[in-house]
């Protein structure tokens, strides 16, 4: 059964939608006045028109598409970006144009995905040591190659 989430869509575009049965995401598109040019190695925030209001314990996470990340060298900046259960104003994307050329972004265009995720908080307890293991302190790049 589907998680409920409620939905404002102040757009000019439909809800979005899984594009397979099985996809995670769903594109979020561009809802603008006027093309965004995006130039090289600058960012933006892009409004989509929606606003949501999800359950406590969910967070939608904001992710590049791979098409666009690929193709043109744009991407979420600040990926995952993270939708709280209490935020109610619109989702925005932060993008970047990571390639050398400009990138123009057009109304309706899919710039991101949203993935709605479980959660839990967590609750602290302040020790002296913790417990060994394998690992121990190897941090990154230490558990090899393979």
């Amino acid at each position: 059964m589907a998680m409920k989430v409620r939905i404002i869509n102040k757009s000019k575009h439909a809800l979005p939608t899984y594009a397979t049965s099985a996809a995670a995401g769903m594109d979020l598109r561009a809802n603008l006045d006027s093309p965004i040019v995006l130039n090289s190695l600058d960012r933006t925030l892009v409004p989509t028109g929606l606003f949501i209001e999800l359950p406590v314990g969910t967070e939608a996470q904001i992710r590049p598409r791979s098409g666009i990340a690929f193709k043109n060298g744009l991407t979420v900046l600040n990926s995952p970006g993270t939708i709280d259960a209490d935020y109610r104003g619109e989702v925005k994307v932060i993008l970047v144009n990571l390639s050398k050329e400009n990138f123009t972004i057009n109304d309706g265009e899919r710039i991101a995905q949203m993935v709605i995720a479980k959660h839990e908080q967590a609750a602290w307890i302040e020790v002296q040591q913790l417990q060994e293991s394998g690992r121990g302190a190897g941090g990154f790049g230490s558990t090899g190659k393979k």
